[in-house]
């Protein structure tokens, strides 16, 4: 079994530094260190992703956290409470993805033979998947792989993933005194308001989510404003649905600002593209073994989110995505129970022991 105790030691150590996107350099040293003392050399590519080799037997397999947060933790303070950490809610946890990287490092620990590894944590995940798609896959050997960035119940594995498409748009209308001559104006407030209403957001289905998640504009209450900038999302698992999605919200931006005689500008960049691995695929079918072996539940899910994965199966390396058991992920609420951070070690250090035979 996994040393428990030096598993949750390691998160804990791992939670107290400060790693937001675009920030993993404190982060990235700490685990130099830490990849050391497991035997392990890492080196730092262009990017900013750590890198380390294992040798060992059997077929080539990828291990993959994010060293990022999706904000900053810099005062966190962490509450044991009923087996679980949190923090006091003045910041996030940060068990994403802390926690997959401490479960990789346990079971690097523990495994008595593993197949070959390529261990990979990543930077800025949060802000884009950015480090992932900087990866240099041909200086790895494995073509299948494992990301530790998930929740639910240990034994959960997300073996599909959707597609999304960012939005980015700016509303142009024509400034004007508010109180002296409002009506020769053309209010982007409005117009973002007006193009809004005509999108539909949120659940649009089984298989896809919309969403607009910031605005910004205006400069005084005394000036109609004439610049409003708008964010958002759709995400999909069917292309179809997908672009017909972003072309209604598209839409709807563009009809709102030229009935009211604006101007709208809007950008569509794809972020990711969408996987799907079938239950009989052999990574599946090992980890099922290996989960059901120790007395766990395993079942597969489609997810709702993007993570590295979603990257590394896009170009031909094929990954699911293994839960850790963190909870409430991106929340000031979010949480981890100490036994499924070891149960989560056990599973793979486990598993990396069957894929060795």
């Amino acid at each position: 079994m996994v040393d428990d105790g030096r598993v949750v030691n390691t998160f804990r150590a791992l939670l107290q530094i400060d790693s937001p996107s675009g920030e993993e350099s404190a982060m990235a040293a700490h685990l130099v260190g830490e990849l050391a003392d497991r035997g392990l050399e890492a080196h730092t590519d262009q990017a900013g992703n750590l890198v380390a080799h294992v040798d060992g037997s059997g077929e080539p397999l990828l291990l993959c956290a994010h060293m990022d947060t999706v904000e900053s933790t810099a005062g966190l303070t962490v509450v044991e409470s009923d087996g679980c950490l949190r923090s006091d809610g003045s910041t996030i946890l940060g068990a994403d993805d802390k926690a997959g990287i401490a479960v990789v490092l346990e079971a690097l620990s523990r495994t008595r033979r593993t197949p070959p590894l390529d261990v990979v944590f990543t930077v800025h995940e949060e802000g884009g998947l950015l480090g992932a798609k900087s990866l240099d896959l041909a200086g790895l050997r494995a073509r299948r792989g494992l990301v530790f960035d998930s929740g639910g119940a240990i034994g959960t594995l997300v073996t599909g993933a959707p597609s999304q498409y960012k939005l980015r748009a700016r509303m142009h209308g024509k400034a004007t005194h508010a109180g002296a001559a409002p009506e020769e104006g053309i209010n982007a407030i409005v117009l973002a308001a007006q193009a809004i209403t005509r999108m539909k957001l949120g659940r649009i289905d089984a298989e896809t989510t919309a969403n607009i998640g910031v605005i910004s504009g205006g400069n005084a209450t005394n000036i109609v404003p004439d610049l409003v900038e708008l964010r958002g999302e759709a995400r999909s698992h069917s292309e179809e649905k997908l672009q017909a999605q972003v072309d209604a919200m598209k839409g709807a931006l563009e009809v709102a600002a030229a009935e009211a005689g604006g101007r709208a500008e809007v950008e569509l960049e794809r972020s990711y593209s969408s996987f799907a691995l079938a239950d009989d695929h052999p990574l599946v079918a090992s980890f099922f073994e290996v989960a059901r072996g120790l007395g766990l539940d395993p079942v597969t899910v489609t997810g709702g989110g993007g993570s590295d994965a979603n990257v590394f199966n896009a170009a031909g390396l094929v990954c699911a995505n293994m839960s850790v058991g963190m909870a409430n992920p991106h929340a000031k609420d979010e949480y981890i129970r100490l036994d499924d951070l070891t149960k989560a070690a056990d599973l793979l250090t486990a598993l990396l022991e069957r894929m060795a035979e």
